[in-house]
C-alpha cells in the first residue's frame, strides 16, 4: 500500500497485465474484445480472426519510426513512437473504449508481444480492466494457423460434393448446411467461386488470412463428424489450399451431381449475371481459359455475346470446354464414389431435394 498524497487515501497498488500463449477458438472466447495493435495494413493482410484493429502506429507512423530507427538513432525512434503511442491509445480510450465497463477484458496483441502491445496494455490495465498479452504477439497466432494447416494431419473426414459445371454444388452446399450439415465453403473463405467467371466483386483475401478462415471454421466443427467439401481444384483462383486440407481432400469420398446441360446453363446465367453486364469482364474471362480456344473460336463467342445470345454462349463453353475437361478428370479419379444423384432440374424445389439427401449421407444429427 501506499499512501496517496493529493486525498490522503490509501491506494491500491496498480494492476500489471497479465500473459498468455493460448490461441485456440475456446481460450479466445473467454475475452470481451481481441485487440490488433499493429497498422491497419499489417491487420489487413491476416489477423486472429473476430479482432479489432486499435492501431498504435498507423501505416505511416510505423514506416517513419522504422526508418528513424535505422538511419538515425534508436532512442531517437522510441522517444517519437512513445509519443505517437500514447496519443493513438488517448484517441482509443475517447472512441472506440469509452463504454467499455469496469469488467472489461481485452487480449491484446502486436507482432511478436513487443513494444506496441505491452504499451497499451500497461495503459489499460491502470484503467482497471483485467488486461491480458499474447506472449509472442501474431507470430504466436499463426505458427499455430501453420502447424494445423502444415504440420499435421486435418483431422477430419471429408465428403466431397462433386459434378459438371453448373449443377449447383455451391448451393447444394449451403443448403446441407442449413439442414445440420458440417459444411465448409471454400469459394466464400477464397472470395473466389473457382470457375472462369469465379472472381466475385470483394478483391481475394491473402493466403494468410484464407488459411486463418479455414482453421477458424474447422475450429467450431466436430471432427466425429464428416464435413462436406465442394470439389476443387487445389488452387481457387489466387489462393492455394494448404496441405492438410488438400490431402484429405485426394482420399475423400465423393457425390457426384448432374443435370442437363440447358438446366446448367440456365443455372449459370442466374449465378453470374455479371456476364452479360460488364462485356469487358466477359472478354478477359474467356481470354483466361486454361485451355486456349483458339482465335475462331473465341471469335464465335464473342459472336454470341455482340447479339446477346448468351445462352448460346455458356452452353458453347460448357460444352466444348468445361464438360470434355470434368470428363477425363472423372476418369482419372480413383476416390470412392458415395452416392451419384441425378437433378432433372435445378429449381428451388431440387435443389432442396437433393440437400436433403445429403445431409442424410453426411448424418447431421
Amino acid at each position: 500500500m501506499s499512501l496517496d498524497s493529493a486525498s490522503g487515501k490509501t491506494a491500491q497498488p496498480m494492476s500489471n497485465p497479465g500473459t498468455t500463449d493460448a490461441v485456440d477458438r475456446m481460450s479466445l472466447t473467454r475475452f470481451d474484445m481481441i485487440i490488433d495493435v499493429r497498422s491497419p495494413a499489417e491487420f489487413a493482410e491476416d489477423r486472429v480472426p473476430g479482432a479489432v484493429n486499435l492501431p498504435v502506429l498507423d501505416n505511416e507512423e510505423r514506416a517513419i519510426i522504422g526508418t528513424t530507427y535505422v538511419q538515425e538513432s534508436r532512442f531517437l525512434a522510441r522517444r517519437m513512437g512513445a509519443a505517437l503511442v500514447a496519443r493513438n491509445v488517448a484517441r482509443h480510450l475517447e472512441a472506440a473504449l469509452k463504454d467499455a465497463p469496469p469488467t472489461f477484458r481485452p487480449l491484446i496483441y502486436c507482432w511478436r508481444g513487443g513494444q506496441r502491445s505491452n504499451a497499451m496494455a500497461l495503459i489499460l490495465a491502470q484503467v482497471g480492466w483485467r488486461t491480458t498479452v499474447l506472449q509472442g504477439g501474431y507470430k504466436t497466432y499463426r505458427r499455430n494457423v501453420q502447424r494445423r494447416l502444415y504440420d499435421e494431419p486435418l483431422g477430419f473426414g471429408l465428403i466431397l460434393l462433386d459434378g459438371n459445371t453448373g449443377c449447383g454444388k455451391t448451393d447444394i452446399l449451403k443448403r446441407a448446411a442449413a439442414r445440420g450439415a458440417q459444411a465448409l465453403d471454400l469459394e466464400a473463405l477464397a472470395q473466389h467461386r473457382g470457375s472462369l467467371f469465379g472472381a466475385m466483386a470483394d478483391a481475394q483475401p491473402s493466403q494468410k488470412w484464407f488459411e486463418s478462415s479455414l482453421v477458424h471454421e474447422l475450429s467450431a466443427m466436430d471432427p466425429s463428424r464428416p464435413v462436406l467439401v465442394e470439389a476443387e481444384s487445389n488452387k481457387i483462383g489466387k489462393r492455394t489450399l494448404p496441405p492438410a486440407l488438400w490431402q484429405a481432400m485426394l482420399t475423400a469420398g465423393r457425390i457426384e451431381l448432374s443435370a442437363p446441360v440447358d438446366e446448367r446453363v440456365r443455372h449459370l446465367i442466374e449465378v453470374y449475371p455479371e456476364m452479360i453486364a460488364d462485356r469487358e469482364l466477359l472478354d478477359a474471362a474467356l481470354t483466361r481459359l486454361d485451355v486456349y480456344p483458339g482465335r475462331k473460336q473465341l471469335a464465335a463467342w464473342r459472336a454470341f455475346a455482340d447479339a446477346g445470345q448468351f445462352e448460346d454462349l455458356v452452353r458453347e463453353v460448357v460444352e466444348r470446354h468445361y464438360d470434355p475437361s470434368y470428363l477425363s478428370s472423372s476418369k482419372r479419379d480413383a476416390r470412392p464414389r458415395l452416392a451419384t444423384i441425378e437433378l432433372g432440374s435445378l429449381s428451388v424445389t431440387a435443389r432442396d431435394s437433393v440437400a436433403q439427401r445429403i445431409t442424410e449421407i453426411a448424418g447431421a444429427p
